[in-house]
């Protein structure tokens, strides 16, 4: 049976020490400096009146009731949902009853709803602007170069990703260009600056990321351009539709069952 043929490429070994070590210390320090940069253009939270944190409070109890309601006895389920989807329907929680039935107010005449997008800009800011001058930077001075071998099989699959940069057919998927080593330092260092900065810091990219994509924190649960009558009114319906059942129900027969086996 014919084997397939090891593909060797003579590079210079000083290229593992010239490039890699250089891209990955660079990606380091701007993590660090991304971090601490983050760290003097957040702005400190603002004071909240009673009746705002009311109304997110009162939406969040709500959510948590739909989402743990089979832990409550089916007598304790009717009577939080039958109070809370009166108090829903009525408007009893909402911070500005008498604006209901109106549109939500203009974002660009909230100051809040405008802090609240100038930090979103400046998180973008502090991540576009260090890519855009490390990219060109590698492009500009380590474009075209193979740096390095990965020691497991890989399927042809990974070669766009690995090899960026260097226009072969029939080079290995398991050899790696300088700027593929780029794309997965902003991906890989995540351990490394949870490690220097400890877990809350902003310097991982992909942490920040998956947090934009995830649920919303209390204090931004309506965002602007939100109505809070039409989300309490929503979650009024997703409590009317559940269909109640306890983990506790039959337990004993269960637990009777399980002893006799």
């Amino acid at each position: 049976m014919a084997q397939i043929p090891v593909q060797t490429i003579h590079r210079d070994p000083q290229l593992f020490y010239w490039i890699l070590f250089p891209i990955t210390i660079v990606m380091i320090l701007t993590g660090v400096l991304r971090h601490y940069a983050a760290v003097l253009m957040q702005t400190a939270p603002k004071k909240q009146d009673r009746k705002t944190i009311r109304e997110q409070r009162s939406l969040l109890h709500g959510i948590n009731v739909r989402s743990n309601f089979h832990a409550l006895s089916k007598r304790s389920f009717n009577n939080r949902r039958d109070a809370l989807t009166a108090a829903y329907e009525s408007g009893a929680y909402l911070k500005d009853p008498e604006r209901r039935g109106q549109p939500p107010p203009n974002p660009m005449s909230d100051p809040s709803s405008m802090d609240g997008m100038m930090g979103m800009m400046k998180n973008q800011m502090a991540m576009i602007i260090p890519n855009t001058l490390i990219m060109s930077w590698i492009n500009a001075f380590f474009s075209g170069y193979v740096i390095m071998k990965l020691p497991f099989p890989l399927t042809i699959k990974f070669k766009s990703m690995l090899q960026a940069g260097v226009a072969t057919r029939d080079m290995d998927p398991r050899w790696m260009s300088s700027i593929s080593w780029y794309f997965l330092c902003i991906f890989g260092l995540q351990s490394v600056f949870n490690f220097i900065l400890g877990d809350n810091n902003a310097a991982s990219q992909m942490a920040q990321q998956m947090g934009q994509m995830g649920p919303q924190p209390q204090g931004q649960m309506f965002g602007p351009g939100v109505d809070p009558d039409k989300q309490f009114l929503g979650e009024a319906e997703n409590l009317a539709v559940i269909e109640h059942y306890s983990v506790l129900d039959g337990v004993e027969q269960r637990l009777l069952e399980g002893s006799s086996v």
